[in-house]
C-alpha cells in the first residue's frame, strides 16, 4: 500500500498465529501453517507447530480458523462531514475492522460534498486523528455532484485523493464525463461511476418486475443501469481512460462489462454482497433495509452477478456501506433513503452463502475481497514474509445472529439483520497493528 490515506496508527504487534488454514491465492497458500508477526511485519511463515514465540509475543492457537489477507473495500460511506449522527470516521472504520478490513475507500457525497482540496485535506487530517484502520478518500468528479462543472482533479490528486466519483448520482451529461476522462490523462486517478439513467429509473424505490407490480410501486428497469454502463465504457474506450463501475446488479450489465473487457476497455467493476445474495423478493415485506440503489433484482440477475464475480468480469467485492438513522429508515418504503450497512457481515455472509455450498471457491472470494483497492492504485495485502501484517482471522466455528447483540457501526440498517451466520472475524491486523479482536466487541 502507499501513503494516500489517513490513519491514527497504533502499536506494532508481536503475534504468532498457529495452526490456522492460511489462504492467500496471490501467494499460492492454502494449508495449515504458522504465521509470525514481529513489530508489525510478517517475519516467518512455516509449517503448523514449527514456530516458537518469544516472551513478548501474543500466541493465537486456532486450528479451526482461516487466516487470510485482510480485506479492502472500494466503496463505503462514512458520513463525515455533516451527518455524523449516522456514522463517523471512527465508528465506520471500527466496523470495518470488525469485518476483517485493513483499508476502506470513502465516497465524497457528504455534507458538504468533498469537491475541493481543502475539504479533502480536512478529511484526511480527521482520519489521521480517528481512523481505526487506514481510510482513503475519493473526491467528486463535478462540483457539488451537480454534473456540470469539473472539480480540481489534479490538485485533489496531489492532496491525496484516491480517485473520483459522483457516487449516488450518475454523470448524466456524456460530454462532461468525456471531459473528465480527458482530464484523467493529466490528473490521474480512476473515475468510479454510479450507473443510472434517471430518465428510465425515475427515482423508483424498487426493481421493475413482478414484486413491484404486486406491491403497486414504480420500478427501475435493469436497462437504466446497463445502458449507462455501455455508454460510459464506449467513452472510456474512446479516451483510453480507466473507469470503475460501482455496485453492478443486472445480467445485462455483466454482459456489457464482459464484452468491453474482451475489447480491451480499461474497465473494472464491483459486486456488493446484497446483490450477490438477495433478490427483489426481499422487498416484499416493505422492509426498508432492503431498499438500495441500484435495487435488488431478479434471481437471473443475482446468478449473473455471482458468475461475473467468479470468472473475473467483476473484479472485487464492495459493501457500499451506507449508514442511516433509525428515524430515516422507519419511514414508509417509498420515502426511506436508499442503502444498507455491510462492513461487519460481508465476508461471513458470503462465506456462508457462496463458499459453503460450493458456488465460489474460498481462494477466489479472498482474492475478490482483497482486490477492491487495486483500481485505485493501492497494492493488495498479502500473507508474505517482509510485508506489513494486514491479516484477518475467521473463526469458522462461531455461530451468531447478525445484529442480535447490536452493531459496531452507529447505524443498524443492515439488510442481513437477523440472519444466522456460521463463522466470524475473530482478529484483524491492519498495517501491523491489532485493530480488532472478537472479545473487544462482544
Amino acid at each position: 500500500m502507499n501513503g494516500r490515506f489517513g490513519w491514527k496508527g497504533g502499536t506494532p504487534a508481536n503475534v504468532l498465529i498457529t495452526g490456522a488454514r492460511v489462504v492467500d491465492p496471490r501467494e499460492n497458500l492454502d494449508q495449515q501453517m504458522d504465521v509470525l508477526v514481529a513489530d508489525g511485519i510478517i517475519t516467518q511463515i512455516a509449517a503448523a507447530g514449527s514456530i516458537t514465540a518469544g516472551d513478548s509475543t501474543i500466541t493465537v492457537q486456532d486450528a479451526g480458523s482461516i487466516l487470510m489477507p485482510a480485506f479492502t473495500d472500494p466503496h463505503i460511506h462514512l458520513r463525515t462531514p455533516g451527518q455524523e449522527h449516522k456514522e463517523t470516521i471512527a465508528s465506520g472504520t471500527m466496523a470495518a475492522a470488525a469485518g476483517g478490513y485493513c483499508l476502506v475507500i470513502a465516497m465524497p457525497n457528504t455534507t458538504p460534498v468533498i469537491d475541493g482540496p481543502d475539504l479533502l485535506r480536512g478529511i484526511l487530517a480527521r482520519a489521521n486523528e480517528t481512523a481505526v484502520i487506514p481510510m482513503a478518500q475519493t473526491g467528486a468528479i463535478t462540483r457539488d455532484l451537480a454534473g456540470t462543472e469539473l472539480t480540481e482533479m489534479a490538485t485533489m490528486m496531489d492532496t491525496g485523493a484516491a480517485g473520483f466519483t459522483d457516487d449516488g448520482i450518475a454523470v448524466r451529461d456524456a460530454g462532461v464525463l468525456r471531459r473528465a476522462l480527458r482530464y484523467q490523462a493529466v490528473a490521474g486517478g480512476v473515475i468510479a461511476l454510479h450507473e443510472e439513467d434517471t430518465a428510465l429509473s425515475m427515482g423508483a424505490p424498487i426493481n421493475e418486475g413482478v414484486v413491484s407490480a404486486r406491491l403497486g410501486l414504480r420500478g427501475q428497469p435493469g436497462s437504466a443501469e446497463s445502458t449507462m454502463i455501455a455508454r460510459d465504457c464506449a467513452l472510456a474506450r474512446m479516451e483510453n481512460a480507466a473507469i470503475h463501475i460501482q455496485h453492478v446488479s443486472t445480467y445485462e450489465s455483466v454482459e456489457v462489462i464482459r464484452r468491453e473487457k474482451a475489447q480491451g476497455t480499461r474497465v473494472t467493476a464491483e459486486a456488493s454482497p446484497h446483490h450477490l445474495l438477495l433478490t427483489e423478493e426481499a422487498c416484499s415485506t416493505l422492509d426498508s433495509r432492503a431498499k438500495m440503489n441500484p435495487p435488488l433484482r431478479t434471481e437471473v440477475d443475482r446468478n449473473a452477478v455471482i458468475a461475473g464475480l467468479v470468472d473475473g468480469t467483476l473484479d472485487c467485492v464492495a459493501t457500499d456501506h451506507a449508514p442511516h438513522s433509525d428515524d430515516e429508515k422507519s419511514q414508509p418504503f417509498e420515502d426511506a433513503p436508499f442503502g444498507t450497512t455491510g462492513l461487519e457481515t460481508s465476508f461471513a455472509v458470503l462465506y456462508d452463502e457462496l463458499v459453503t455450498p460450493g458456488l465460489i471457491e474460498l481462494g477466489v472470494l479472498v482474492e475478490r475481497m482483497t482486490s477492491g483497492c487495486v483500481p485505485f492504485g493501492f497494492e493488495p495485502p498479502t500473507v508474505a514474509v517482509g510485508e506489513p501484517a494486514n491479516l484477518a482471522l475467521f473463526d469458522t466455528r462461531a455461530e451468531w445472529t447478525a445484529g442480535e447483540t447490536g452493531w459496531v457501526s452507529m447505524s443498524s440498517n443492515s439488510c442481513f439483520t437477523g440472519r444466522a451466520m456460521s463463522g466470524r472475524i475473530s482478529l484483524t491486523l491492519a498495517g501491523g497493528v491489532i485493530v480488532h479482536t472478537a472479545e473487544a466487541n462482544r
